[in-house]
């Protein structure tokens, strides 16, 4: 064919285009697939911030190195690509100090895990947060098509320690199969970790109180006044909270009793809500009583402070526990409101309210509670919380342990408790006559379709929802904020937690050698086909000859 072949061109008139239509698809069914060989999903950089100087959360975010699962990863060149649920706190502490970075997949429905699962998850995700990361460390929403990389990854780590020496495949299946296995490279792109100088917290607050102010039995023209707060959680492991519960049982009170004050005012309350919790120690109360204590005599001489912190948990025990840093005085209006709350849980599934008593560590840098802020200012302040102590991961989780229908039910009720017991602090209505001294009854009854528009409020930096919700019901809204200092800053915040995860699909290190050693083969093989040509061709012709003279 190449002998009768003029020029180039001529090739292609002949035989060579029906060898190309054979060999062409078979090149193509044997490589990988390029559509295939790429994933991309979006991911959330674990929350990075600073409290008083010190690092807590994730420190890094370039990420291009190969994947490994929990269990066969074993040098900083490895990058981790587990499920939450299946990691624990020791693997954690180990990748932290010797990966190279961590990809973790988020279950699907936590309300759907076993108690025992949601409590792992629970300690393994404050565990996360009190200590600063150096690695890079990604959060994915559950994903099907992650779900089965991570399944590829850890298939044989997984089967081959439990099978037994007997049913163990043979050395040369299992070299075949590590050669021809498929390998993962992990890359993450569009992410930073560079302080936000601009951040900042808000704080909203506003107040029921009567169109002109009514005289008091004693002559002042100042009404007596109770503060309520809540914070309003916007970020935890990730920056993504499925819901507030606290800022809804709060504005479901601004609405209730906004209706009750249009009517008959008794006393002055002040709403409010910063968007700082725990994690970054409560800085928008401080900035809140730093700015409004001088220049508010009333507020120093508050009866008492309500903070709310974790009240719409469907917990086993069914408490509500109010957390004080000193015992109230007996004849006290903070003791007085405290025995009212214990006779009206008693109502409403014999809830049981019980007190617990916490004292200020100053020798510690975080508080452990919202109204610890009140009682350094020597304000009379509690906190109601379904946990009894200032530890349970519970407080800065972002899952959601129950499902919405059981989340209401808890709201319902513990909303229904608190305005009540309120109510009758407020109104001098007696909890002890039962069902005959309810004030939210009839009209004014208290239903979960109130609680649930609050239910996923979010940030005022977000949208106007948290803003319009208090201009509605309250008067004199104002909205602060706290900002970092630029020398000595208090909290410091970081940009752009969210990235674009690429996993490409890679052949393994042994199979480029394994590819190395084909290729000398192949090449050995040609060349000692043409040097020993002449003898290959003698033979070939004798063989002929041979076969000839037989015939």
């Amino acid at each position: 064919m190449f002998e009768e072949a003029d020029n180039f061109a001529d090739l292609f008139r002949g035989g060579l285009p029906y060898y190309l239509l054979i060999t062409l698809p078979i090149l193509i069914i044997c490589s990988s697939n390029p559509v295939l060989a790429a994933s991309e999903f979006g991911v959330q950089r674990m929350s990075q911030y600073d409290v008083h100087g010190a690092a807590y959360g994730c420190r890094a975010s370039a990420l291009n190195l190969e994947a490994k699962s929990l269990y066969t990863w074993q040098t900083s060149r490895h990058c981790v690509l587990t499920r939450l649920q299946d990691m624990t706190i020791d693997h954690f502490r180990e990748i932290r100090a010797k990966a190279g970075g961590l990809v973790v997949l988020l279950p699907e429905d936590t309300a759907a895990l076993s108690l025992e699962d949601k409590q792992h998850i629970h300690l393994l995700e404050q565990a996360m947060m009190v200590q600063d990361v150096p690695i890079p460390v990604y959060f994915s929403k559950y994903d099907g098509k992650l779900n089965g990389i991570i399944d590829e990854v850890t298939r044989t780590t997984v089967r081959n320690p439990k099978q037994s020496t007997q049913n163990r495949e043979s050395a040369f299946s299992e070299i075949f199969g590590s050669i021809s296995a498929n390998g993962y490279q992990i890359v993450v792109s569009g992410a930073s970790h560079t302080a936000n100088k601009q951040s900042k917290i808000p704080i909203i607050q506003g107040e029921l109180a009567p169109m002109k102010p009514s005289k008091t039995l004693d002559g002042d023209n100042k009404l007596p006044l109770i503060i309520v707060t809540a914070h309003l959680d916007t970020f935890g492991l990730t920056n993504s909270r499925q819901s507030n519960a606290d800022v809804a049982v709060l504005l479901t009170l601004v609405e209730l009793f906004s209706k009750l004050h249009a009517s008959i005012p008794k006393y002055r309350l002040i709403f409010l809500v910063s968007e700082s919790g725990l994690l970054l120690n409560f800085q928008g109360m401080k900035k809140w009583l730093d700015s409004n204590l001088d220049e508010n005599v009333q507020i120093q001489h508050a009866e008492f402070v309500v903070c709310l912190d974790t009240i719409g948990k469907l917990l086993a025990n069914e408490n509500i526990y109010m957390h004080v840093s000193k015992p109230p005085k007996e004849g006290t209006s903070m003791s007085g409101f405290y025995k009212t709350l214990r006779t009206v849980a008693q109502r409403y599934g014999n809830v049981s309210v019980e007190g617990v008593h916490k004292k200020i560590n100053l020798a510690d840098t975080l508080l452990a509670w919202e109204h610890e802020r009140f009682s350094m200012k020597r304000m009379p302040a509690f906190t109601l919380s379904n946990v009894k102590s200032h530890k349970d991961p519970m407080r800065n989780t972002i899952f959601d342990d129950d499902t919405v229908e059981e989340q209401l039910d808890a709201l319902e009720r513990n909303v229904k408790i608190i305005a009540e017991a309120l109510a009758s602090h407020i109104y001098n209505v007696p909890a002890e006559d039962g069902a005959a001294g309810e004030i939210f009854t009839g009209s004014m009854a208290i239903s979960r379709e109130q609680i649930k528009p609050w239910l996923h409020i979010r940030s005022t930096q977000q949208n106007n929802d948290l803003k319009y919700a208090f201009e509605k019901y309250l008067r004199n809204v104002k909205i602060t904020y706290e900002k970092p200092d630029a020398r000595e800053p208090d909290f410091m915040l970081y940009d752009d937690r969210d990235a674009l995860l690429n996993i490409y699909n890679v052949k393994p290190a042994v199979f480029d050698l394994f590819l190395t050693f084909m290729i000398a083969a192949y090449l050995s093989a040609v060349y000692f086909a043409i040097f020993h040509f002449p003898r290959l061709y003698g033979a070939v012709c004798r063989m002929t000859v041979a076969k000839t003279k037989v015939n």
